[in-house]
């Protein structure tokens, strides 16, 4: 929904705080952008409390730093947050499937080959939102079956740093058939009931996600919103 949209008074703060990270995946709000809650509330129609309060949230999730007195902005994209982001997401995800493959069912092996299939066809119509919306869906089977809440909170609350970066580059770091492959092999994995296999295949896939990041980096295509 489109940050101009006036917010409801159903829950405020929560619907706020979504808006706003939802802006900042999609470029609405740009990497190093000065932001103002008096402006964003004027904006939203609505006071500035919840306003604050959202962005207070967003600057605990990595999307948005502040200077007291000085700015309030969009964190800039640099290769050295967005790598140790990484290695976290990984080692989560890991973790999120290594647990769940030992009690996985065949329902949620489904729901991961319709997701992959989804997320195959969004590829095709070159349609980024759908494609991520698909990988979403289908990384969230094994982080569910995981049963862990905290686990499944962490990511959920990092993942929009990584998504902001797949959104502007998708088609390098998500769009190939490389990727529909690699779920179509980790759902395999997991259907063999492997849950060391699955965990390794999927830090594999993490680990290719970071090097194609990192050669984004080298030539510059994040220069426009980074700091240097």
């Amino acid at each position: 929904m489109s940050l101009d949209h006036p917010v409801s008074r159903r829950l405020l703060s929560d619907e706020v705080f979504d808006r706003l990270r939802d802006s900042i995946v999609r470029g609405e709000l740009v990497p190093g952008e000065k932001v103002k809650d008096s402006e964003l509330a004027e904006r939203l129609g609505l006071s500035r409390t919840p306003v604050r309060e959202a962005l207070a949230r967003l600057a605990d999730i990595g999307l948005v730093e502040a200077k007291p007195g000085v700015y309030t902005r969009i964190t800039t994209l640099n290769r050295h947050d967005v790598g140790k982001t990484l290695s976290v997401l990984r080692a989560l995800d890991q973790l999120a499937i290594e647990t769940a493959v030992p009690v996985m069912t065949e329902q949620d092996l489904q729901r991961m080959r319709e997701a992959n299939r989804d997320f195959e066809r969004a590829v095709a119509a070159n349609d980024t939102s759908a494609a991520l919306a698909a990988d979403d869906r289908y990384h969230a089977v094994p982080i569910s079956a995981a049963d862990n809440p905290v686990l499944s909170r962490i990511i959920e609350q990092l993942h929009p740093q990584i998504h902001r970066i797949l959104r502007r580059k998708f088609s390098t770091l998500l769009g190939g058939r490389n990727t529909i492959e690699h779920h179509d092999r980790l759902i395999d994995v997991c259907a063999a009931g492997d849950a060391r296999a699955a965990a390794e295949l999927s830090g594999q896939h993490w680990s290719e996600l970071g090097g194609h990041i990192n050669k984004l980096f080298d030539t510059n295509q994040f220069a426009e919103a980074t700091d240097g």
